[in-house]
């Protein structure tokens, strides 16, 4: 039993020897993953940042096509409305200008 119990107070100094002896490159392997952890939830953030801004913008996009579907109607409507209008005012002016293009030359005879 003592046996036993001297072996393995050995057994832990030397576990513990060889743990000091590798503590510096623990150190150096944690602060490794520690970094990389680091960069990779930066990169993260940043990706995610990015696909928010792209699908901010494809539904801006979206949205606008939804109103230019909508809006074509409306504009074809009015247009096809003001149109007999517009000839109509079209018209009663160049008879106006007719008239006093007449009263003008009647004036000067």
């Amino acid at each position: 039993m003592k046996f036993s119990l001297a072996a393995l107070v050995v057994v832990l100094a030397l576990a513990h020897l060889n743990q000091a002896a590798q503590s510096p490159e623990v150190e150096t392997l944690a602060q490794y993953f520690q970094d990389l952890s680091a960069q990779l939830t930066s990169t993260t953030q940043e990706l995610v940042q990015k696909i928010q801004s792209e699908t901010f913008v494809e539904d801006g996009k979206a949205q606008l096509q939804q109103i230019q579907a909508q809006l074509k109607p409306l504009a074809e409507n009015m247009q096809a409305q003001l149109k007999p209008l517009v000839d109509n005012f079209q018209a009663q002016m160049e008879d106006l200008l007719r008239k006093l293009m007449d009263q003008t030359k009647s004036l000067g005879q």
